[in-house]
């Protein structure tokens, strides 16, 4: 433990969940926008907002906006695990829901052709 910076400290928790949030949210924004881009890079664009977040934190810790030791590169690799877990969430997400909705497009389909 270097100057109470603990790895399983509620600090991590914050981080990880602030990050992940941030991540999660944003790229669901982004992906019911009427922009082809941003739809596409929805989760790009929540990753990249988050970790900005996390860092433009880590920024005002070491400069003394926050009551803190300083900025932490246990609080930057809990952020970035947070972001991480939310990339993976959102991407599991969008395999299994498109595979969801082709089927039930393509069996509506059927049941048109067959008729």
């Amino acid at each position: 433990m270097e100057n109470g910076d603990d790895w399983l400290a509620y600090d991590k928790l914050q981080h990880f969940l602030l990050c992940f949030s941030i991540t999660f949210i944003s790229s669901s924004l982004a992906s019911r926008t009427p922009y082809p881009l941003l739809r596409r890079r929805s989760i790009s664009l929540g990753c990249i907002l988050s970790l900005l977040v996390g860092a433009a934190k880590e920024v005002a810790d070491e400069l003394g906006f926050f009551k803190s030791a300083g900025a932490s590169a246990k609080d930057a690799v809990a952020d970035i695990v947070g972001v991480i877990v939310a990339a993976l969430v959102l991407s599991l997400c969008n395999v299994f829901c498109f595979r969801r909705d082709r089927s039930v497009t393509q069996g509506q389909t059927r049941g048109t052709e067959m008729v």
